[in-house]
């Protein structure tokens, strides 16, 4: 049998148990830009690599503040997140509208997990060609997630996703034991060494290309980029970490489709 024969809907299983469709959209998030997380006792961090779709356009936006104690990064489709990071706005706003208090990101993730299976389960739909991590800060602490299209959720001390994600890993397996004491800059530092081996090629990471954001006690949620990254990148170059040309690459982000990436 050829495999094409599985792949044209989402809800058709192949003879080896796997739906097709699902993986692909699993392979779109591998093929965005690469986005980083971690978190510290006190703080989460998102880190993410903007990419432009040419010299004359502006990068586009890989994090996106959903209330004042959460925000996500994302790898894939930019129009599917975009789709989910407003019914995510959505729940915050009619819980806070409800209960007066902020909606607790656990709660959230599952019901965004559920949200991305449900796609899975109905031949009129596809599955959301996007990957997200969540960053959070609420009663409970500080949290980092991690969503895929399959409907699965991770909740992580730190992780990776997006294109040549494997280097932004390997720091993070190595480093991690040290995360929980950091100070909130030391988090910002350890975001922006992980995400330096994912810089593609010769590049550099930027104030241009590179974003980061932090939530955490005390502290509502805020993006950091262009001149406010600039002491960050600064003060990475003095301690010799920028340099990208170095980076890992994965052999799965070669013929990346950069048309359909974030």
């Amino acid at each position: 049998m050829f495999r094409n024969m599985y792949d044209t809907d989402v809800t058709v299983w192949s003879p080896e148990g796997r739906l097709l469709q699902v993986e692909y959209a699993m392979e779109s998030v591998k093929q965005g830009s690469a986005c980083i997380a971690l978190r510290s006792s006190t703080h989460s961090v998102i880190g993410a690599l903007k990419r432009s779709v040419s010299e004359l356009s502006a990068h586009q936006q890989k994090i996106l503040e959903i209330d004042d104690h959460l925000g996500i990064g994302i790898a894939g489709l930019t129009a599917d997140a975009r789709t989910l990071a407003k019914w995510m706005r959505n729940e915050c706003l009619n819980h806070k509208y409800v209960y007066g208090t902020a909606l607790p990101s656990g709660r959230l993730v599952t019901d965004l997990a559920d949200r991305h299976q449900r796609t899975t389960q109905s031949y009129v739909r596809r599955p959301y060609g996007v990957g997200l991590l969540v960053a959070s800060f609420d009663k409970n602490g500080p949290h980092v997630y991690q969503t895929c299209p399959s409907g699965n959720v991770y909740e992580c001390y730190a992780t990776a996703i997006g294109a040549r994600s494997q280097s932004g890993r390997t720091y993070l397996e190595k480093h991690c034991e040290s995360f929980e004491e950091c100070s909130k800059d030391d988090l910002i530092m350890h975001a922006l060494k992980a995400l330096v081996g994912c810089v593609s090629g010769d590049g550099e990471l930027t104030r241009e290309n590179g974003s980061v954001a932090i939530v955490g006690k005390d502290q509502k949620f805020t993006l950091i980029e262009g001149e406010e990254l600039q002491p960050y990148l600064d003060r990475l170059e003095l301690e010799g970490g920028n340099n990208g040309g170095n980076a890992e690459e994965e052999e799965d982000d070669d013929g990346e489709a950069e048309e359909m990436e974030t």
